[in-house]
């Protein structure tokens, strides 16, 4: 009885112990796979160029640092535009080297330009430079992208026309009104893709709104 006991305790530890291994080979395989994925992923971005278009005072950081880790972390590589060159400095103080200013800049040579918001972008950033940029932009079918405020500039720029897009909106919604006045059908969502715009409508969609920008991209 006791040899029986043994025997099967055996075969049970035994069995325990292959399905142990087993498993633990599984998990191996299914995170190089992962890691390959991910590896491909970068691989392909990488040589991807994407322009992001800040205010030279009070661009909203969140909306220009966590889009930019985005993109580099999927090798993208990120230059800088804005009204002056110089560096520019974000409503929560951070800065920015600034690479091209935008009455200079062309969608040439970018796979994606990016408007971002914050307090002075419509100050700074709501004129024909940006209009021109914008429309070059979709004319020659690259990503274009916005958030927060900077949506209006799409509009007011006509390329909105007929398309869904979000902006960010206080109590009055009249930046809302504004997106439909100049034909874009409004959505009150925090990211919002139609064709190859993407919109976004604050800094808590940042990420959601970058990774948008990648899956583009790819």
């Amino acid at each position: 009885m006791k040899k029986a006991l043994f025997f099967l305790s055996l075969i049970i530890f035994g069995g325990i112990l292959v399905g142990s291994i087993f498993f633990q080979k599984s998990q191996e395989k299914e995170i190089k796979e992962v890691k390959k994925e991910r590896t491909k992923m970068s691989e392909n971005l990488s040589g991807k160029k994407i322009l992001m278009i800040i205010a030279f005072r009070d661009f909203r950081d969140q909306e220009y640092f966590v889009p930019k880790k985005v993109f580099e972390e999927s090798k993208i590589e990120v230059k800088t535009a804005s009204d002056k060159k110089g560096t520019a400095i974000g409503a929560d103080g951070g800065d920015v080297k600034v690479d091209y200013l935008v009455s200079e800049a062309s969608a040439e040579g970018f796979d994606a330009i990016v408007f971002v918001g914050g307090p002075g972008a419509i100050e700074h950033l709501d004129n024909e430079g940006s209009y021109r940029l914008a429309k070059e932009t979709v004319e020659k079918g690259k990503v274009l992208g916005a958030i927060c405020i900077s949506p209006l500039i799409l509009a007011k720029a006509g390329v909105l026309n007929g398309k869904k897009a979000t902006v960010w909106t206080d109590f009055t919604k009249s930046q809302a009104k504004i997106l439909k006045e100049n034909g874009a059908i409004f959505e009150g969502k925090e990211v919002v893709v139609d064709g190859k715009i993407v919109t976004g409508n604050g800094p808590e969609a940042a990420e959601k709104f970058a990774k948008e920008i990648v899956n583009l991209l790819k």
